[in-house]
């Protein structure tokens, strides 16, 4: 029978390897989910695909845990960022959870004319976490600090391409370029780009203007929308 419970971990997973538990991973386990010692769950790191680990001791304050057998192998998810303006913290919350859910590799918060929001990185890469967790991945994507537009665009690697999501292009076609090659996606936040991004997003020789629809979406919906689109044209959903 399958775990029903999985924990992200920061150690190297391998037959017989042992993993020590933080304090609030063992209050999770041994409070929260009442597991007991010999009790067996799911363990993934990011490297190492999903392992059995068995419970050898444990209490609210720590625990450790014994590999077994690799139920997974690791399954990097495609070469896509997510760029996206914070909106309100529920609607943030759900984009960073879809987005890993939909396998995007990166997630990086944006400052845009318009971007009302601030983030709090650490509770970002928290909620990373837990939809790895609960979806049966086995990659956990970086949720970087907050970037400044501009500074990003200024440094953008150069063999990154860029989908930039252009409500100012809706109604249109949504078509893709055929290049499988690295990828990232632009979601604005509530209140559009401002003109002068708009302009600037439309000059850069990486980017993509694309509609995505007939009507102009919230931008926690785009996201879906924009990943879904990407991941059906040139990701690992094909």
């Amino acid at each position: 029978m399958a775990s029903k419970v999985r924990l992200f971990v920061d150690h190297p997973l391998g037959e017989g390897q042992s993993v020590p538990l933080t304090r609030e991973q063992a209050n999770y386990l041994f409070a929260v989910m009442r597991l007991p010692v010999g009790a067996v769950l799911s363990l993934i790191n990011s490297r190492d695909g999903e392992w059995d680990a068995r419970v050898e001791q444990g209490n609210k304050r720590g625990g450790i845990l014994l590999c077994q057998t690799q139920t997974k192998p690791m399954l990097l998810p495609p070469d896509l960022w997510l760029i996206f303006a914070p909106i309100k913290k529920a609607r943030t919350d759900f984009i960073v959870e879809k987005a890993v859910e939909m396998g995007a590799r990166r997630i990086l918060p944006v400052q845009t004319d318009f971007t009302n929001e601030k983030t709090r990185p650490e509770k970002l890469q928290a909620h990373a976490v837990e939809a790895a967790e609960q979806s049966g991945g086995t990659f956990v994507p970086e949720v970087t600090q907050l970037h400044k537009l501009d500074a990003l665009l200024a440094d953008w690697p150069a063999d990154r391409r860029l989908l930039f999501c252009d409500e100012g292009q809706v109604g249109a076609s949504p078509t893709l370029p055929s290049d499988p090659g690295p990828w990232a996606i632009l979601i604005g936040p509530e209140g559009g780009f401002s003109d002068a991004e708009r302009d600037k997003l439309r000059a850069l020789p990486f980017a993509h203007p694309i509609s995505l629809g007939p009507r102009i979406l919230r931008a926690d919906t785009a996201a879906v929308a924009a990943l879904t689109l990407w991941q059906l044209t040139l990701g690992d959903w094909q």
